[in-house]
């Protein structure tokens, strides 16, 4: 698929049109809608407090959560890793262990206990709220050392975890008696070998897997994978063919095509980093014109996540509220990361954007209008519902014509941005306004 072109010029939509004539003012965009309604939160940032009280910290925000619109939350890695107590996860060493174990030089995990983990689930699935696992399945780490016979040295792929589930050996790593690698490695970690019908058996095929055990057991509804560029296509989708699911994944890649291919061989959605590399040269960048890039969410918005910051990558500073604005009146499954949620920016802010999002922001896209310094693009809706968003990153109010899909109908501006009431007129022309470094969004009153 190409990437999306803006085809207005200032002429077009600067002045009212003359005639009651509908006029084409951009590309229209036949896509699925949001895959999901709601909003997913990031349940963490990159070194949330130690001492084992996270979980707990989270379950005391679930309820205003739901209440604002969230839909879901993606939790950390939530297994016992190297690090034991002051670990974020991303090292694992005993899949089975949420914090009941003495091993890795605690029992609790970084984030707390076995029971209160699945408290914070249980009270998670009380308020409607899906609970998403951070999956590492790379690469463990923490194992003890054994000669290793495929690279005549020692290396630490003696896995022998406190639960006693998924014993690994050098058999069960790269290289082995299968191969010598797949698709890629992380750092200097033990890369998991998931050719070998033991390592599939014991992540996603027994009754007893680490995937059956995370679902039936902890109640996970669904699956963040990590670093899915180290591994085949081929194991998301036999993993979510076993237990189901949401699942997304953490590829890590600028290109759309990348991306589109990947979800196609895969059968998962993705983080769509193309949308975010593209958001950052438009509001770090002080030029809107960088939205007109190709994205996933362009290509296949129903397996599309957008996001603005995460834990790995939190670089939009500039008129970051205005980059929440986009992903959340724009197609995909949009992503609240935490910090910028509980401490950055206003709070009430998000929530009418997520309230807009929920109610609002539904059907195809058509892509109206962008320059340096103002974009607007309209959701065609369903059942003359839809909108329009208008950001303006000047230092000016600005105003524009534009057409929608609303013939003699008043609109308002729900972010309360604007007090203009309009009726639009017959044709579905319109005057909107923007306040300067600002957004608004229009639907009918």
């Amino acid at each position: 698929m190409t990437t999306l072109l803006f085809s207005c010029s200032d002429e077009l939509v600067d002045k009212e049109p003359e005639t009651t004539e509908a006029v084409s003012t951009g590309m229209e965009v036949d896509a699925k809608a949001a895959s999901s309604n709601g909003v997913m939160m990031q349940a963490f940032y990159w070194d949330v407090p130690a001492g084992g009280n996270w979980w707990n910290t989270v379950k005391g925000k679930v309820p205003a959560w739901s209440n604002a619109g969230i839909n879901a939350i993606w939790l950390p890695p939530a297994s016992k890793a190297q690090n034991g107590g002051y670990s974020m996860g991303y090292d694992p060493f005993d899949y089975f262990d949420f914090g009941q174990y003495n091993q890795m030089g605690s029992v609790e995990t970084r984030f707390g206990s076995k029971s209160e983990l699945q408290s914070l689930i249980s009270v998670a699935h009380t308020n409607n709220l899906n609970v998403f696992a951070d999956i590492v399945i790379n690469h463990n780490s923490g194992g003890a050392s054994e000669s290793n016979i495929f690279t005549n040295t020692n290396t630490y792929t003696d896995y022998a975890p406190a639960s006693g589930m998924f014993y690994r050996s050098q058999y069960d790593f790269h290289p082995n008696d299968y191969h010598n690698n797949d698709t890629g490695a992380f750092g200097g970690f033990a890369d998991v070998c998931h050719h070998k019908g033991y390592v599939q058996d014991e992540l996603w095929r027994n009754p007893n897997s680490v995937a059956k055990y995370y679902k039936n057991t902890m109640g996970f509804d669904g699956w963040r994978f990590d670093f899915v560029k180290g591994f085949e296509p081929w194991v998301i989708q036999e993993w979510n063919k076993s237990v189901g699911g949401f699942s997304v994944g953490e590829l890590w890649d600028g290109n759309a095509q990348v991306l589109e291919d990947w979800v196609n061989a895969s059968g998962s959605s993705a983080f769509d980093f193309a949308c975010y590399y593209r958001m950052k040269d438009a509001f770090q960048n002080n030029n809107l014109t960088n939205l007109n890039g190709d994205m996933l969410i362009k290509r296949q918005p129903s397996k599309a996540v957008t996001f603005v910051a995460n834990h790995d990558t939190d670089e939009i500073f500039n008129n970051k509220l205005l980059a929440y604005a986009y992903i959340l009146t724009h197609e995909g499954y949009p992503t609240m990361f935490y910090s910028d949620y509980e401490t950055y920016l206003d709070k009430n802010k998000l929530n009418n954007l997520i309230w807009i999002h929920n109610n609002l922001a539904g059907g195809s896209t058509s892509y109206l209008y962008a320059d340096t310094d103002e974009y607007v693009a309209r959701r065609n809706g369903y059942n003359n519902n839809g909108l329009v968003v208008y950001l303006n990153i000047s230092n000016n109010w600005q105003e524009r014509w534009i057409q929608t899909n609303w013939g003699s109908k008043r609109i308002k501006d729900y972010t309360g941005n604007s007090s203009w009431e309009p009726v639009v007129q017959s044709n579905g022309w319109v005057k909107i306004q923007v306040p300067p470094n600002g957004y608004s969004v229009w639907s009918v009153k």
